[in-house]
């Protein structure tokens, strides 16, 4: 038998408010592929990143299709051992005096930092071990308030990876990172990717989008605008008309540029 779809939603509209932030969207994902979401801001990017992780919820209606790994009903908690989540507002969430290593710790307990937590042997030799991993076991005792954007990236990253979860979820994760720390966290994304987790990256900019993603998926005003191979999807026109203005797009070993606008 198959193993379940990691992602596999059909006819998903939520609302805030007054306000369709997605509107019928419908998305498979294999367990262990690797997959980028493109939009430009408000297409619903980040909406669909939290109604994955069931900060958001769709509206009950005929044809819903809502599941993880094959289930419809989670335990939040149980659901984000198995999706890896980092973005910036969970960053921001962090600034304050804990370590990185009480950051990679606080992973096992879905909080933020440890509150009287108890930390077992095994579980700081897993954190130990991640922060090896992310090349930054130099912090761990470094204050979040001490170390750069780029640095406490890697230590959410690390967080999400402790319980070793089928596929780590990026919501515009090159935000605010200048071009050394940028280089150095897609170094850090492929090395990730290849070693056998699941990349789901949300983004604005093409150049995110690391070669080992073969799928792109493109989203415009709360609704799948198109998706399929990134060498198809990823053509001047089909850019061009996502985000509205003339664009050329460049190819290089992997990796695509837009240029032009």
């Amino acid at each position: 038998m198959d193993p379940p779809l990691l992602l596999d939603f059909a006819h998903l509209t939520v609302m805030r408010g007054k306000t369709k932030v997605l509107d019928s969207v419908s998305l498979a994902v294999g367990a262990g592929e690797h997959l980028a979401i493109l939009g430009p801001n408000g297409a619903g990017n980040s909406s669909l990143i939290k109604t994955i992780t069931r900060e958001y919820y769709p509206l009950v209606q005929e044809g819903r299709r809502f599941k993880v790994l094959g289930k419809e009903v989670w335990d939040v908690a149980g659901l984000r051992s198995m999706l890896g989540i980092v973005s910036h507002d969970l960053q921001c969430t962090f600034s304050r005096e804990i370590t990185g290593g009480e950051v990679v710790l606080s992973g096992f307990f879905s909080s933020v930092g440890l509150y009287g937590h108890e930390v077992s042997a095994a579980m700081e030799e897993k954190a130990d071990q991640v922060l090896r991993f992310l090349e930054v076991e130099h912090l761990w005792d470094r204050p979040m308030t001490q170390v750069s954007t780029g640095e406490a990236r890697r230590l959410l990253i690390g967080r999400a990876l402790v319980h070793d979860p089928m596929a780590l979820v990026l919501d515009e994760p090159t935000a605010s990172l200048d071009l050394h720390a940028l280089h150095h966290f897609r170094s850090l994304l492929r090395k990730i990717a290849c070693s056998g987790t699941g990349v789901v990256l949300v983004t604005h900019h093409l150049h995110d989008i690391i070669p080992e993603i073969k799928r792109v998926v493109l989203m415009k005003d709360g609704r799948i605008y198109r998706e399929g191979p990134k060498e198809d999807v990823l053509a001047d026109e089909v850019i061009g008309d996502l985000f509205e203005v003339p664009v050329h797009i460049r190819e290089e070993e992997g990796w695509y540029y837009a240029t032009g606008y």
